[in-house]
């Protein structure tokens, strides 16, 4: 999937230590266009996220996988992504994010030892 946007918020890094090793999660808010703009919060794993696309209102691209997950009775939907660029592809510098670059490739949760993140 994929969604355009303007980079609205950038939420704290998070870490933690889990199965596999240490994570890295950078959250940003992107906000749709159109009548009806949505929030929407997305997630970039690991630690190659290029910083000089999250400047507030700069225009991206992120192509994302949805999933949920149960734990303890609730459900939890993340939107993670796989790769950020600038929208347009004229403005910013570099090449943007791809989890490839991570490792990351879209499956299986990142959380399947029962531990939620937060």
């Amino acid at each position: 999937m994929e969604l355009t946007g303007k980079l609205v918020a950038v939420l704290p890094e998070q870490t933690g230590n889990g199965k596999n090793g240490v994570w890295k999660k950078q959250d940003v808010v992107v906000e749709t266009e159109g009548k009806f703009p949505k929030k929407v919060c997305v997630s970039i794993w690991g630690d190659k996220v290029d910083r000089s696309l999250l400047q507030m209102g700069a225009q991206l691209r992120v192509s994302f996988d949805l999933e949920s997950r149960e734990f303890n009775g609730k459900w939890y939907t993340d939107v993670k992504a796989w790769k950020v660029e600038a929208a347009g592809g004229a403005s910013g510098g570099g090449e943007g994010y791809t989890a490839a670059d991570e490792g990351y490739e879209p499956g299986p949760s990142t959380f399947d030892d029962g531990e939620a993140p937060f």
